[in-house]
């Protein structure tokens, strides 16, 4: 085996295009189809559910549509980073969904925030889609375009009715501390009862398995230092005790009342548990989480035995380490350990002890055994991602170690292995920042090699996703670097990357000043404009848009001849992109330059009168813009020939009347300014 095989090993499971989009279709529907939401952050919960829904149109739709087609990095990417998002919603309502619920309800203000983060990183995701990119219906970008809107202007939401419930349930549990007090408290356990139900708590059973949930709670608490929350959820734990058993004892004089039955046969309520405590259980029997008989003896990594659902609840929780030793597990796996479930078999038997729990009823028995499943999942899907983590620092150490010393054949390969790792996930990137990747595959992109520059510019394009490396590659001088690849790059991809790399480092604001006050970037921009294939142009029209909106670049972009390659764009079928050449010079006109550019040019205006009654919605948009500000400010000439043309007035009449509500406001203002300059020629 060569010395690159391993990391090639590791990295095969990167997902192409295809496989992408499924795995985005199946998290998301994984995510909205939940059988039961949980009784808290309900309202956050059902606003990401439908947002999520409304992404899986899309995703399912892009699948439909590019099935044969390769899509662009820059989509590629995006679609990446809804999939990392999407995954950490669903383990964040999984998380709501399974742990316990009065925790969570104390917790509302931290959870709340949690939700509103993914909101924000949901945003940046969507806000680096390119739309006009894909080849998907008008309703669906409506529907994202409103989606990235309502991101945008989401606001954090703390539900003011699960305050009240937690006020409520803070003060039940002062109200139980006084009563172990001498002031001697008294509980009303029907506001207890009603409390609890509002959050799912209605069943003995339900009130096991929340103290069960809360004691796995603490254990999570202890291993990080919270005191003061390990005491708030031993009072919670408290309370629940307290109240099932006045409430049992309520339920079973009504029993005892409806069967008439004699005092001598009253069941006691601790007799009533589905979890009845086993007396005299010798110590080697007992588990030592949670003290109880262990029914499903298992060995962890450090040689110790537990019962297998608590052992599994304590590492679900996020404890690695063993609870009696404190020794750190090298491994997730729960070994049986069917000598000692042989003694405790007989010890059972000889002692007429039930070898497994009694239950309330059968689907009681199977929400049990779902648990501990889910649980024996849940350490799989830890152990799986603690892997991969190492695997990915280990793989990018050893690919940058190869960058730096090897062949230019290795470097070739290293650069292509780190071009894929790169490529998904935003955890992928950090590491390979944080490995030193950068200023190597800075280096490489002036390599003589046309191969090893493409894997070099587009694994920092990947790279710069993440918001941190922008900062790097910036300061590691990236421009000049990357203007050179985008004017002389030795592959047509490499070039096309390259622009696409500085459409992505450009997202920052004091990015967009410095790549702009860069001699050569606009005029290598719109250099690839006129000579790039589809994808370039798309890519070089992007980043010009992206520069275009700081007001400084717009007469550079001007003067480098933008003007008149964009207007050829719009009459250019294939090459697609209509609405991103509308965008920029909508941008551009905004500048005295770009103004004078515009009005000079002879076919503008036929174009956009055609765009306002065959474009798209947005093309339609952008079009109005034009012609309105074209006709503004001394723009008679224009005004004229709007008028002499016959298509004009009835096209923006039908604008007024059916075109978006921005669109039917300017079609509204340029009909009026027409009217005024025909009265005066009159």
């Amino acid at each position: 085996m060569n010395e690159l095989q391993l990391p090639l090993i590791v990295l095969s499971g990167f997902l192409p295009t295809g496989n992408l989009l499924e795995e985005l279709i199946h998290i998301s529907n994984e995510v909205f189809s939940m059988e039961k939401i949980p009784f808290v952050q309900v309202k956050n919960i059902s606003t990401m559910v439908r947002r999520i829904k409304i992404l899986t149109s899309l995703f399912e739709e892009i699948q439909e549509t590019s099935s044969n087609a390769v899509l662009p990095p820059s989509v590629i990417l995006c679609l990446a980073e809804l999939s990392s998002v999407i995954q950490k919603v669903k383990l964040l309502v999984e998380s709501c969904k399974e742990g316990s619920s009065l925790w969570n309800l104390m917790q509302t203000e931290l959870i709340s925030n949690q939700f509103h983060a993914l909101m924000k990183e949901m945003d940046k995701a969507l806000d680096i889609l390119p739309l006009r990119l894909l080849n998907v219906t008008v309703d669906t970008k409506e529907q994202v375009e409103l989606l990235r809107k309502q991101a945008k202007r989401a606001d954090l939401f703390i539900d003011e009715r699960e305050i009240q419930k937690r006020e409520e349930i803070l003060k039940l549990m002062a109200t139980n501390g006084d009563r172990k007090s001498k002031n001697k408290g008294l509980i009303d356990f029907e506001r207890v009862k009603e409390s609890f139900n509002s959050i799912g708590l209605r069943s003995s059973l339900d009130y096991e398995e929340e103290m069960s949930k809360l004691k796995t709670e603490a254990e999570k608490q202890a291993g990080t230092g919270g005191l003061t929350a390990i005491s708030n959820i031993n009072s919670l734990v408290s309370l629940i005790s307290l109240s099932k058993t006045a409430i049992l004892e309520e339920e079973h004089l009504m029993i005892k009342k409806k069967l008439k039955q004699p005092a001598s046969m009253s069941i006691r309520p601790e007799q009533s548990s589905c979890y009845s405590v086993v007396p005299n259980i010798p110590d080697e029997f007992r588990c030592p989480i949670s003290l109880d008989l262990i029914r499903d003896p298992v060995i962890v990594a450090s040689g110790h035995t537990y019962d297998r659902n608590s052992i599994a609840q304590w590492i679900y929780s996020g404890h690695r380490t063993c609870p009696k030793s404190g020794q750190r597990l090298i491994h997730m796996a729960l070994i049986p350990n069917y000598a000692l479930k042989s003694l405790i078999h007989q010890w059972c038997q000889e002692n007429n002890i039930p070898l497994t729990e009694p239950t309330l009823s059968p689907s009681d028995s199977e929400s049990s055994s779902s648990k501990i499943k889910k649980c024996d999942k849940a350490i799989d899907y830890i152990s799986a991602i603690k892997a991969a983590t190492d695997a990915v620092k280990m793989t990018a150490e050893f690919l940058v170690g190869k960058l730096a010393t090897g062949s230019p054949d290795i470097q070739r390969q290293a650069a292509y292995e780190l071009r894929l790792l790169a490529k998904s996930g935003m955890d992928n990137r950090r590491i390979i920042a944080e490995s030193g990747a950068i200023p190597f595959l800075m280096t490489l992109l002036g390599s003589r090699d046309p191969r090893i520059q493409e894997n070099a510019v587009t694994a920092l394009l990947n790279l710069s996703i993440h918001e941190n490396n922008k900062i790097l590659i910036m300061s590691a001088g990236a421009i000049d670097s990357l203007v050179e690849v985008l004017q002389s790059g030795k592959t047509v991809e490499a070039r096309e990357n390259a622009a696409a790399a500085i459409f992505s480092l450009s997202v920052i604001d004091e990015y967009k000043v410095i790549i702009g006050a860069h001699t050569r970037a606009i005029p290598a921009l719109v250099g690839l404009l006129g000579d790039g294939t589809t994808t370039g142009k798309r890519d070089a029209a992007i980043a010009l848009f992206n520069l275009a909106v700081y007001d400084a670049n717009r007469p550079s972009i001007v003067l480098a001849g933008a003007v008149s390659l964009l207007i050829d764009l719009l009459m250019d079928d294939k090459a697609g992109i209509t609405d991103d050449a509308l965008a920029v010079l909508a941008l551009v006109l905004g500048c005295n330059e770009g103004l004078q550019a515009l009005r000079k040019n002879r076919i503008l205006v036929p174009l956009l009168v055609d765009l306002l009654r065959f474009g798209s919605s947005k093309g339609k948009d952008h079009s109005i813009t034009l012609l309105l500000g074209l006709c503004k400010d001394s723009g008679e000439e224009i005004a004229g020939k709007l008028l002499m043309n016959p298509r004009s007035i009835p096209s923006l009449q039908s604008l007024a009347a059916d075109g978006s509500l921005r669109a039917r406001r300017k079609a509204d203002a340029l009909l009026r300014l027409l009217n005024r300059c025909c009265s005066q020629s009159q």
